[in-house]
C-alpha cells in the first residue's frame, strides 16, 4: 500500500516525487503544485516505484540516495519495463558517479542539492516539453538506415523500432536536422536541454554514449569532432 500524500490538481498532470528528506519534498510538492502540477509524493524507493506503476505519472523526481531501494535502481526497474516516463534525479553535489549511473540507467535530467525550487520546476516543464514533441507537422528525417518520426516520436533504425527517452529522442533530431553541421557541447545543452547554466558537458557524452548504444550498427553516424563536440554525418 503506497503511504504517499497525492495533491490533486487539474491542469498539468501529476508528478512524482521521491524524497526522504521530508522538508525537501514538501517544499518541491509546494512549487510543483504553485506551478499547477498534481504531486504524489513517496519517501523511500520501493513505495516510489509502486506508485510510478499505479498512478502513471507525467514525470517523476527521484532521489538518488533512497531507502528500500535507490533512486537509480528505480529508474532501471521502470526503464526494464518499457515505462519510459521522464525522470529527473536530485543528487548531492560531489556525486559525479551517481549522476552519470543515473542518466546511463535512463534519466533524462538531473538537479543538485542544495538546489532551487523554482529551477526544479523549470526543469520539468521543459522535460515535458520535450517529451510532447514538435509543433504538428515537423517533417520526418532519415539520415542512412535512421528514420525519426518527431509527429509520433518514433524513431527506427532499418524496420526495427528504438526506444529513446524523451532527451535521447530530441537530442538525435537536433543532430539530424543538420547533418554535417558540428554542434558544440554547450550549444547542445542550450538547445535540446534547454539551458546551460549549472550544468556540465559531461551530460551531453553521457547522453550521446547512451544514444550510440541503442542505434546498433547506426551508431557510427553519431560522430565526435574532437575538442568541439558531435555531429550526425552518412557522407563517409
Amino acid at each position: 500500500m503506497m503511504g504517499g500524500v497525492t495533491e490533486q490538481i487539474a491542469g498539468k498532470g501529476l508528478v512524482l516525487v521521491v524524497e526522504d528528506e521530508r522538508p525537501i519534498a514538501d517544499l518541491v510538492r509546494l512549487y510543483l503544485t504553485r506551478d499547477g502540477f498534481g504531486v504524489h509524493v513517496e519517501h523511500d524507493g520501493a513505495a516510489g516505484l509502486a506508485a510510478a506503476r499505479k498512478l502513471r505519472p507525467v514525470a517523476c523526481v527521484l532521489d538518488i540516495a533512497l531507502p528500500a531501494m535507490d533512486g537509480t535502481e528505480v529508474c532501471r526497474r521502470m526503464r526494464e519495463a518499457g515505462d519510459w516516463t521522464p525522470v529527473i534525479f536530485l543528487t548531492a553535489r560531489d556525486d559525479e558517479i551517481d549522476r552519470i549511473l543515473g542518466l546511463e540507467l535512463g534519466g533524462d535530467d538531473y538537479v543538485t542539492k542544495p538546489f532551487s525550487p523554482r529551477e526544479l520546476v523549470a526543469r520539468v516543464k521543459a522535460l515535458l516539453r520535450r517529451a510532447a514533441g514538435p509543433p504538428e507537422g515537423e517533417r520526418v528525417r532519415r539520415l542512412g538506415p535512421i528514420t525519426l518520426d518527431p509527429g509520433r516520436r518514433l524513431a527506427l533504425v532499418g524496420e526495427a523500432a528504438v526506444a529513446l527517452t524523451p532527451t535521447e529522442f530530441d537530442l538525435l533530431g537536433h543532430l539530424m536536422a543538420r547533418p554535417g553541421r558540428v554542434f558544440g557541447r554547450e550549444e547542445l545543452l542550450a538547445s535540446v536541454w534547454g539551458y546551460a547554466a549549472h550544468a556540465g558537458t559531461r551530460t551531453v557524452d553521457v547522453h550521446v554514449a547512451q544514444l550510440r548504444g541503442k542505434l546498433g550498427d547506426a551508431a557510427a553516424l553519431i560522430r565526435t569532432v574532437r575538442g568541439v563536440g558531435y555531429t550526425a554525418d552518412d557522407s563517409r
